[in-house]
């Protein structure tokens, strides 16, 4: 028997549970990442201008946000968790309509710190366009009157 043996039988291996426990730690910092609060507004200047609003026919757009709501907003906004107002819940979107289109496209392009809840930057996923970000938020919109 070799000297090392008696420690092999003493010392339990925990590197599957470290494993589980850095894999843990690792989603849960992107989770908390991709959902706070933005950092500085003025460092991610966004501007909506009327070509990007009318660059493309009303069914277009809807359609393009439906794609985009359907692929990423429908996981907070499907269901109205985290204080996302449901889309489709007139009650809820009311007084965000009144706020206007263009406060609305601001707040998911930079990100909205609300009163319930956090709106993460182009909902999390910054490879989204100004235009695709607008044609979810117009899609929200329209349900949602």
């Amino acid at each position: 028997m070799s000297p090392a043996a008696p420690f092999r039988k003493t010392i339990p291996c925990r590197t599957g549970q470290m494993g589980i426990r850095l894999g843990l730690v690792f989603a849960s910092a992107l989770l908390l990442t991709s959902c706070g609060p933005a950092r500085d507004a003025s460092e991610a200047q966004a501007s909506v201008s009327a070509e990007t609003l009318l660059s493309s026919t009303p069914e277009t757009n809807q359609d393009e946000g439906e794609r985009v709501f359907q692929k990423l907003c429908v996981i907070c906004h499907g269901l109205g968790v985290a204080g996302a107002p449901k889309a489709g819940d007139s009650e809820a979107w009311a007084a965000r309509i009144d706020q206007g289109m263009e406060t609305l496209v601001e707040h998911a392009l930079l990100g909205f710190q609300g009163e319930q809840g956090v709106m993460p930057p182009r909902g999390g996923d910054m490879s989204l366009s100004d235009a695709e970000v607008e044609a979810a938020v117009s899609y929200m919109v329209e349900v949602s009157r």
